[in-house]
């Protein structure tokens, strides 16, 4: 086994975040074989029912389990998060390795059109986005996705410009390979590190920007369920049905909190390797 890997499961509260993201995954992907309610299905005699044998959650304005809507919404928000990190990590990555790689004017460029993009606050930037395309879970997915750029772009050029005047590096270059070949079997694979790291940081990021936006009224159209929707709709029964956003800002809390250990616990990994190599 990997010793990074080694280390990072023997740290609690890193193995306690992967189990419960394992498992919030896990329960998303089969919830239509799991739960035997559908997350849409509306008893309008039983509305803001308390928490029963029935319902453990209780159930919304409209009827139906809150449970269900909110593990539905844990699909809802894994594959936001999913397709985000995807796109800014096929746009990001390839901005910061050929800014880092060739330098120059290329750099110059590509990193003043990421300036541009890191200028603009995210949430605003997704909203305008957002307003152009039109209210779907696509268009929160490219929104969320496009404000993540920056960040992957900026760590790859970087690790780039660091391993730029590796000794291997060079090696490569003088046996003739080509700067394609030089950039994408060679610095690449050994920049992944801080990369995956990104991928882990930026799905938190992502799931709090999409639950922000739907709690804001401008996310993922209902009645899809989506977390930041379900908190939303909970904050005007308060009073009736104060249980109705326990359990959606319980497991926003849960999974942002870990992944946020997760990628600081394999940071914190990867910097005391990279130190030690260092060192060697």
């Amino acid at each position: 086994m990997n010793p990074t890997l080694r280390r990072l499961l023997a740290h609690r509260g890193a193995l306690l975040g992967i189990a419960y993201i394992m498992l919030l995954a896990f329960t998303a992907a089969f919830a239509h074989l799991i739960l035997p309610t559908d997350p849409l299905a509306q008893d309008l005699a039983n509305t803001l029912d308390p928490p029963s044998p029935e319902h453990w959650f209780g159930t919304d304005e409209l009827g139906r389990d809150l449970m269900t809507r909110a593990i539905y919404g844990a699909r809802t928000s894994l594959v936001t998060a999913l397709g985000a990190v995807a796109i800014a990590g096929a746009i990001g990555v390839p901005i910061g390795l050929v800014a880092g790689f060739f330098g120059g004017w290329r750099d110059a460029i590509l990193m003043r059109i990421v300036d541009v993009l890191l200028a603009l606050p995210g949430i605003l930037f997704a909203m305008a986005l957002i307003a152009v395309l039109g209210r779907s879970q696509a268009a929160s997915l490219v929104a969320v996705g496009i404000t993540g750029i920056p960040a992957f772009a900026r760590i790859t050029r970087a690790q780039v410009l660091s391993l730029r005047q590796r000794d291997f590096v060079t090696a490569v270059e003088a046996m003739g390979g080509s700067s394609a070949y030089t950039m994408f079997t060679t610095v690449l694979p050994n920049a992944w590190s801080p990369i995956l790291v990104q991928v882990v940081i930026l799905s938190s990021v992502a799931i709090l920007l999409e639950a922000a936006l739907s709690f804001l009224g401008v996310g993922i159209p209902p009645p899809t369920p989506s977390w930041g929707d379900m908190l939303r709709t909970g904050k005007g029964f308060l009073y009736e049905a104060p249980y109705y956003a326990v359990l959606p800002g319980l497991v926003l809390t849960l999974t942002i909190l870990s992944l946020d250990t997760l990628g600081r616990t394999l940071a914190r990994l990867i910097e005391d390797r990279q130190s030690a190599e260092d060192d060697a």
